[in-house]
């Protein structure tokens, strides 16, 4: 996969296992980095990535 894939709703849940649901309401809440092309919401692969990271990085700094 490139980095300038796009996700939708359902691959980014595959690829993050988690619900379609769970995806929908971090993104509508913005705490998942997402925009939309007309009605549906895409992902960016890197930027999804990047977030991960950050993501992670939090979790040590907390530790």
């Amino acid at each position: 996969m490139s980095d300038d894939t796009l996700f939708t709703v359902r691959e980014l849940a595959k690829y993050l296992r988690m619900k379609p649901v769970t995806i929908y309401k971090h993104a509508s809440q913005g705490k998942i980095p997402a925009f939309k092309v007309g009605s549906h919401w895409r992902f960016k692969k890197a930027t999804v990535d990047n977030w991960i990271s950050e993501q992670e990085n939090k979790v040590k700094v907390l530790i």
